[in-house]
């Protein structure tokens, strides 16, 4: 039997959206993944490493997840409930978990890391990655790209622009900082919303697809989506991403 949309909309704007973890969309909403595995990649990098840093870790989900960590491993995080669920998962496998504002400076001295990594970071602060990194030592990321989600953002919010967090740009930034990028690839993947649920849960998880989202303030479109998607399935949508690899060259102190 289907569920009414009251139901579904109760249930999608009272669940706690803490953390980094999207499983309570299993079966609701369905993202393809990058080819290239990000996890795996990183998890290679971290066992090489002596010390690493990820920053803007969420709720700690990647880092816990990699079958080994460096001997000195730092996660960064700023909202206070991912704070608590990074620390309860990294700190039984030794890593430290910092408050920080994601703003310059990062709270670190210089050269300290021979990794640093980050998963969808809301900015990247190019010149101080390349401050706090180890001549030699590496950035690894997989980051947003142009145009992500951008089908459920204009059907909010109406044509916007959406085109921002190009590669190439990231390139560029990085190459400004010192960096040598040794690997910048990038792909389109489709996404599903079954349920209007699922799109309300999303867009109060991920904030920044459709900012101010609140479902009072958008009932009427929620109402029409979820009619929508009754009527003819899945609504879709396609992400965007892109994994940037960029190298400090061996000699560079700053």
């Amino acid at each position: 039997m289907r569920r009414t949309y009251d139901d579904l909309v109760r249930e999608a704007d009272t669940v706690s959206v803490a953390g980094w973890d999207f499983s309570w969309l299993d079966g609701r909403a369905s993202e393809e993944r990058p080819s290239w595995g990000y996890s795996r990649l990183l998890g290679e990098r971290m066992a090489r490493a002596r010390a690493a840093l990820d920053i803007q870790t969420g709720g700690g989900e990647i880092l816990a997840g990699l079958p080994a960590l460096p001997p000195m491993t730092v996660a960064t995080e700023s909202w206070p409930p991912n704070l608590r669920l990074a620390a309860s998962r990294l700190r039984p496998r030794g890593a430290w978990v910092v408050h920080d504002d994601e703003e310059p400076r990062l709270p670190f001295a210089g050269g300290v890391f021979d990794l640093v990594s980050s998963r969808h970071p809301v900015t990247t602060w190019w010149a101080e990655i390349a401050r706090v990194l180890r001549p030699g030592g590496a950035y690894f990321s997989q980051q947003v790209g142009p145009w992500s989600v951008y089908e459920l953002s204009e059907y909010f919010l109406g044509p916007h622009e959406g085109g921002h967090r190009d590669p190439e740009h990231a390139r560029a930034e990085a190459e400004s900082a010192g960096l040598e990028v040794v690997d910048l690839r990038s792909e389109r993947l489709r996404m599903e919303f079954r349920d209007i649920g699922a799109v309300i849960y999303f867009l109060r998880k991920v904030i920044w697809i459709v900012p101010g989202f609140s479902v009072g303030r958008f009932s009427g479109k929620l109402r029409s989506l979820h009619e929508r998607i009754e009527a003819e399935g899945p609504f879709v949508a396609h992400s965007a991403r892109f994994l940037i690899e960029a190298r400090k060259p061996d000699g560079q102190t700053a």
